[in-house]
């Protein structure tokens, strides 16, 4: 199909519980916009029925797409895919998980035609357990003190890009990406829609607190070398403060002639010290690694197979 006026990216991993209900969810709201529409669907490495479920849809309407990973490669990457082979004047990414509603693309195309080239949703009410989402506040609060950069607070992925900003988004190839900070840097005529933050419709989250630790560290290291300089400041108190232990100490020993401290002080001091060297390495390991990984120049994603992308609409055959 040519002339496509929204591209709409979807992540799939493990989602055969949800995806027959994602798809009618989602084609009631394509059917209700102006203009051509592509659905593009990252089966990211999944073992459950999903890439079946998803090419039955594909052979039923023509404007599904599926990228076929090799293996899973992650949520991010699985985004970036969609977003290099998406040709939408509108770009609409989303969460295959029916936590964030389809119902708001109508919302976005609106703001979209307004003349916004971003839209993106801030969730509210979130329905995750209340130590998740005083971790997710945490995260956007001190990535945007970190960063330097106007992120939105509670702003996922969930979001509809101008053409213009798909382009500048395709010219940033990093291999650690946080696609939210990546829209904000790229600026343009941004806008927030408030939408409600449902429940997963079925199953289990599919990304581990491991994955989201992964995703919350390239949030943050990717736009600040902050962390590098608090660890250079960390250094330097932590010396001087020894240095003006250390007089003291020889001043209550030589000239008082006392003992300073016990042996128990003295090894809780080395623990301490030592931890904030393992601190400080920590954090230079991290901006290591991702010098590392742009190095390598690794393929940031690797597809199997592309289904729908030679199909050609009944007008243009």
């Amino acid at each position: 199909m040519k002339n496509i006026d929204y591209s709409v990216v979807i992540p799939i991993f493990n989602e055969e519980e949800i995806i027959p209900e994602l798809w009618r969810q989602l084609l009631d709201v394509l059917q209700r916009l102006d203009g051509n529409s592509e659905v593009i669907f990252i089966n990211d490495g999944s073992v459950d029925s999903s890439f079946e479920l998803l090419k039955k849809i594909s052979q039923q309407h023509l404007e599904v797409k599926i990228i076929n990973f090799s293996r899973n490669f992650g949520h991010q990457s699985a985004l970036s895919a969609g977003i290099d082979h998406a040709d939408g004047k509108a770009v609409i990414l989303m969460d295959g998980d029916l936590q964030d509603s389809p119902e708001a693309i109508i919302s976005f195309s609106r703001l979209w035609q307004q003349g916004y080239d971003v839209v993106y949703a801030i969730r509210k009410n979130r329905k995750e357990k209340l130590l998740k989402r005083l971790a997710f506040k945490s995260f956007y609060y001190i990535q945007r003190k970190l960063s330097g950069i106007i992120t939105p607070m509670d702003a996922g992925i969930f979001s509809l890009m101008d053409r213009k900003v798909i382009l500048t988004l395709r010219q940033m190839p990093e291999r650690n990406k946080y696609l939210s900070g990546l829209r904000a840097y790229a600026g343009f005529k941004q806008i927030g829609v408030y939408v409600e933050r449902g429940p997963r419709y079925r199953g289990e989250p599919k990304v581990s607190v491991s994955k989201l630790f992964k995703l919350a560290f390239d949030g943050i290291f990717s736009f600040s070398t902050i962390p590098l300089k608090m660890a250079t400041i960390l250094g330097l108190v932590s010396a001087i403060f020894s240095f003006i232990i250390g007089l003291i100490g020889l001043y209550v020993k030589f000239v008082l002639g006392q003992e300073f401290l016990s042996w128990a002080y003295g090894l809780t001091t080395t623990f301490f010290m030592g931890g904030i060297q393992l601190l400080s390495l920590g954090i230079i390991g991290e901006y290591i690694g991702r010098i590392y990984d742009e190095v390598r120049q690794r393929p940031y994603y690797i597809i199997r197979e592309k289904i729908g992308f030679e199909k050609i609409s009944s007008d243009e055959s």
